[in-house]
């Protein structure tokens, strides 16, 4: 697809009660390379995982979505940490954080154009494993400011959010979404309603 940019949040072990854990660790890195390979030369590709623990060990989403880009060559252009509870409190199932990191095929921004490595805060979400509105906003000036793509193109897109953050942007959005309750509230997420 050309001039676009791709902002996926990749399922969690949790929704594939089929597989075992090494069973869906090779499905996230092959549908991390999907998702990447789909991106073109003047695009980037984002994502924004929340690791895991399972039985007493840490799952490291960022790791396996590094996996996929060095399989492609695709450069990381960054990687940002946003806070999912106040930093100094402790957390069981989930870490405190998510990992925002951003891949490119081709483009190289200058290091001028950097921005924080660590949010403080996701945002307003509309449910608990969304991408929060703070950060659909720093995904699309982004994608404004340092790439020429003006089509973001999000598979896993949820309810929705980012989508209407890009279109109020004006961006264009193409949303993928698995799950009928939740591609039914994405097409009818109102602007006013989520992002006021």
């Amino acid at each position: 697809m050309d001039n676009c940019s791709l902002v996926a949040s990749l399922p969690d072990f949790s929704e594939f009660p089929k597989f075992n854990l090494e069973q869906w660790q090779v499905w996230f890195v092959g549908a991390a390379f999907r998702v990447m390979s789909s991106c073109p030369p003047e695009g980037v590709t984002i994502f924004f995982q929340s690791d895991v623990k399972h039985e007493g060990l840490w799952v490291d989403k960022a790791f396996l979505c590094q996996l996929a880009a060095r399989q492609l060559g695709h450069g990381l252009l960054w990687h940002k940490v946003v806070a999912r509870v106040p930093p100094g409190n402790p957390t069981f199932g989930r870490p405190g954080y998510s990992h925002l990191l951003c891949f490119a095929p081709a483009l190289r921004p200058p290091l001028g154009n950097s921005t924080a490595d660590v949010l403080p805060q996701r945002g307003r979400s509309t449910w608990s494993r969304g991408l929060g509105l703070e950060v659909c906003r720093l995904i699309c000036r982004y994608l404004v400011k340092n790439t020429g793509t003006r089509r973001v193109v999000a598979p896993f897109c949820g309810e929705g959010l980012l989508l209407a953050v890009a279109n109020q942007m004006g961006l264009e959005a193409v949303g993928i979404e698995l799950s009928r309750k939740r591609a039914e509230k994405a097409r009818n997420l109102s602007d006013t309603e989520v992002i006021g």
